[in-house]
């Protein structure tokens, strides 16, 4: 008398186990593909900066415009500030992309 009962919960359970296996891989495969981090740039800097670099070294678009690229430099160049314990050569990198970018190149590279 107990085994079909038995039996009869076994089989509920796995129904009900694989129901919300189903529901489980439903919703893994509607989730929002998430951009994986990007690989940063292999490579050193060119002894003069073009606006590809320059692009690379703010992570915007050569064709960005002045406010992207104001944008882009100040949040650089906040992680980067040599007063806050960053690179003056990186420093000096940075606001050179920028002048690059928003067509304001000094013609020499950086001072270092």
């Amino acid at each position: 008398m107990t085994t079909p009962l038995i039996a009869g919960l076994a089989v509920a359970a796995t129904a009900l186990a694989g129901r919300y296996g189903v529901q489980a891989w439903q919703a893994y495969k509607a989730r929002p593909i998430v951009p994986r981090m990007r690989k940063f740039y292999e490579g050193g800097f060119q002894p003069t900066m073009n606006r590809r670099e320059a692009a690379l070294i703010l992570g915007v678009r050569e064709t960005a415009n002045a406010e992207k690229v104001k944008e882009a430099h100040k949040r650089v160049m906040i992680a980067n500030h040599p007063d806050a314990g960053g690179s003056h050569y990186l420093a000096s990198k940075i606001n050179e992309a920028k002048d690059v970018l928003s067509g304001k190149t000094k013609g020499g590279g950086s001072a270092f």
